[in-house]
């Protein structure tokens, strides 16, 4: 099972428990790491996405939200795209994207990307979201739409986590199920 620690923008408020929390889960194996400080300026975001680079030193791959320019100029592995209406390789065949998908009848769209994060599957547990969960249907539909592996996001916990990988999921994704 494939886990993506999203960070929950608290790196600009608390660095060092911001980074305590992820050498712990770095520790600990996770996979990927989405870099999802939004407040942060460029130069703040590379300066913190090069400290997580050395925190993970190649063991877990790490993602940049949004700003596939510092993700590339920091040597990021990738980055994540919040609207995946650009899937698109940069001109970097190893460079991974991640897109957000809130339909997964609109599955084709996403088939650039390496991971598409679907969701909310339940109820999110650290922000509000309008509308229905998807449930993990909208997992079963996805996957058998596209070969692109889903990470399970929205009100991911321990217990309901394996749901959703008998569903189809590759992984989960999430801040809460990280804490």
């Amino acid at each position: 099972m494939i886990r993506c620690l999203i960070t929950d923008g608290s790196a600009s408020r608390d660095a060092p428990r911001w980074l305590e929390h992820l050498v712990r889960w770095v520790g600990q194996g996770v996979e990927l790491v989405q870099i999802r400080e939004r407040n942060l300026s460029a130069r703040d975001l590379a300066e913190l996405t090069r400290r997580v680079l050395a925190i993970c030193q190649h063991r877990t791959k790490v993602l940049v939200n949004d700003r596939a320019d510092v993700a590339i100029a920091c040597g990021a592995d990738g980055v994540h795209l919040r609207d995946g209406t650009a899937v698109n390789k940069f001109g970097r065949p190893a460079f991974l994207i991640s897109a957000s998908c809130h339909d997964p009848a609109v599955a084709a769209r996403f088939a650039a990307a390496d991971y598409v994060l679907l969701g909310p599957i339940f109820s999110p547990l650290s922000k509000a979201f309008e509308g229905p969960p998807l449930g993990t249907g909208a997992i079963r539909e996805f996957t058998h739409a596209s070969s692109v592996p889903v990470l399970a996001l929205g009100g991911i916990t321990v217990q309901n986590a394996a749901a959703c990988i008998e569903a189809g999921a590759a992984g989960v994704a999430g801040i809460t199920y990280f804490e």
